[in-house]
């Protein structure tokens, strides 16, 4: 597996300002327009590996899997587990059963899969036959309509003041009244 910390040559604990200017210096030194022949060829390998990296690096969710691989691959080469490649049906960054002894596991769900919908929806089940989960959803689900219930509140208490003020009180005729979206909500209504 590659190591985007060696590639964009920085410390795995580098901040993303340290990182985005490590990728700054590394795209302008290998920029391809730089180079002829094969040198130009290799500045074109090393400036896709520096995107990639930068790719994952820059990006808080991915670089937390990304470095939550990294730990798991470095368990298993340092304890002499034997290291099997995850099939293609199975999320590559789930790694949930390799955990330090007395952390709690935690749950990685690689968005947008059918498997991880399926995956928390079992959870949600499981938590439903659970009292203590129920309670704490419970709660949440109370927390979370009155947020909902209040946003609601300021966004009608912003629109009422926006449609009393003169110069937004034409735009917001415009948009309430000559939006074919909104025209069409009202004929739905009406």
């Amino acid at each position: 597996m590659k190591n985007y910390y060696e590639i964009l040559e920085v410390n795995p604990k580098a901040s993303k300002e340290i990182i985005e200017k490590a990728y700054r210096v590394l795209a302008k030194k290998y920029h391809p327009d730089l180079y002829t022949g094969d040198k130009q060829r290799y500045a074109e390998k090393k400036i896709k590996e520096i995107n990639e990296a930068y790719k994952i690096l820059s990006d808080d969710f991915l670089r937390e899997q990304y470095d939550n691989e990294i730990y798991n691959q470095n368990r298993v080469e340092t304890q002499g587990e034997v290291a099997t490649r995850p099939s293609r049906k199975t999320n590559y960054y789930e790694e949930q059963g390799r955990q330090n002894i007395g952390e709690q596991p935690t749950k990685v769900y690689k968005v947008g899969t059918f498997g991880s919908l399926i995956q928390l929806t079992k959870e949600l089940i499981q938590n439903l036959f659970n009292k203590e989960k129920r309670k704490e959803m419970k709660k949440m689900t109370q927390t979370d309509a009155l947020a909902i219930g209040l946003t609601v509140v300021v966004v009608f208490v912003i629109g009422i003041i926006l449609w009393f003020l003169p110069f937004t009180n034409g735009w917001m005729r415009e948009l309430l009244f000559e939006n074919p979206l909104f025209n069409w909500i009202g004929g739905l209504l009406s």
